[in-house]
């Protein structure tokens, strides 16, 4: 039997440099499990990506050790192949939100690297953001600038500490200070609400930032749908603090927090807005188109009731089409139109099928004259 070939993407840099001793282990596994497999490290932002794009060749899986960003990267390679691998995530980070959703082991290397050996996986959503994917999170306004801006090296001594310090310490007091409200106007399903908004994430995950919690029993990863929070109408700074606390209790009033669920958003201001998709700079976007690519990849995990672990009935940009040159030609909004389109026409022929189900057959007519001919014959 052929062996396993697999891509190895290790991030040295990533949490309090764990990654520069537990590479042996992972190494040392594969090995033992009888795996041909390519070893890479990063040295640059946005440098997974690249090395998906150029060494996948033939092997069977891309593994990559590192933070959330670094697993933001390699998806963002794996969605560019003409075929999609399945993803191992070796969690390295500080935060490391995504590792814990799925249930990965966090914080040891070695029993990570055993998940992805035995061969485990789910179908996971990934997010759609223009004409850039996301795993787990984008979002704007209030402290999204917290994560890309903490340094490296406060990261790897302090680990989630860090944000807290550089969050709470460093920026979000003078934050509070300034903080100013960014008018936005934001379309899903048929809704438009448009007002002034403090923050919003669009998220495919039970923890955003460690910081704001969703209920497990809420979430599904693979149902095509985000879980939209926009927090709105802050009377005062302080006032923020007493929001964070019912965001993290999940006290939401559809007032001043907003919660709801949606396979499409799009969101648009008067101004660029920065952006952070998990955990880095996602730019600076006037206009942002989000959807759901409905159970897109497929990650090495254990079997976790938060998966459905079954194809979800809604129309979602197919994978391969999305990757087409004719679709790299289209802008966001071309795509983002396409997309409503086909959700509506598949809700209307499936709200026709149940319709017809539910409508009890109707007897066949008779012609009257084999009507007439059986009573005769009675």
């Amino acid at each position: 039997m052929a062996k396993k070939k697999a891509l190895l993407i290790v991030n040295p840099t990533a949490g309090k440099n764990k990654t520069r001793s537990g590479t042996f282990d992972i190494v040392e596994k594969f090995s033992d499990a009888d795996y041909d497999f390519d070893v890479k490290t990063t040295t640059c932002q946005g440098d997974a990506t690249n090395i998906v794009e150029k060494y996948i060749g033939d092997n069977d899986m891309v593994v990559c050790c590192g933070g959330d960003g670094t697993f933001n990267e390699t998806i963002n390679g794996v969605m560019k192949l003409p075929r999609r691998v399945p993803i191992g995530y070796i969690p390295a980070g500080s935060t490391n939100d995504l590792a814990s959703t799925i249930g990965l082991p966090v914080g040891d290397i070695a029993k990570a690297t055993d998940t992805i050996i035995d061969g485990h996986k789910n179908a996971y959503d990934i997010g759609l953001f223009n004409n850039r994917f996301f795993a787990y999170v984008a979002s704007f306004g209030a402290a999204t600038s917290l994560s890309y801006n903490t340094p490296q090296k406060m990261k790897n001594v302090l680990g989630h500490a860090a944000y807290v310090i550089n969050g709470f310490v460093i920026q979000i007091v003078p934050l509070l200070r300034s903080l100013k409200p960014i008018h936005a106007r934001i379309e899903y399903d048929d809704q438009v609400m448009e007002d002034d908004f403090y923050f919003g994430a669009i998220s495919n995950s039970t923890s955003v930032g460690g910081i704001f919690k969703f209920d497990r029993n809420d979430v599904k990863l693979d149902d095509g749908k985000f879980e939209v929070l926009l927090v709105r109408g802050l009377k005062s700074p302080l006032e923020s603090f007493g929001l964070l606390n019912k965001i993290r209790h999940r006290q939401y009033d559809g007032e001043k927090i907003i919660y709801f669920k949606s396979s499409t958003v799009r969101i648009s201001f008067d101004k660029e807005i920065p952006w952070t998709l998990d955990g880095e700079f996602g730019g600076n976007q006037k206009e942002v188109y989000f959807a759901v690519l409905n159970r897109a990849i497929d990650i090495f995990s254990a079997e976790n009731p938060i998966f459905l672990g079954s194809k979800v009935d809604i129309p979602v940009f197919d994978v391969a089409e999305a990757n087409t040159e004719e679709a790299k030609k289209e802008s966001p909004q071309e795509r983002f139109t396409k997309f409503r389109r086909r959700k509506k026409n598949a809700e209307e022929a499936k709200h026709e099928k149940e319709k017809a189900e539910e409508t009890p057959a109707e007897a066949p007519e008779v012609p009257a004259e084999e009507t007439a001919e059986t009573e005769e014959k009675e």
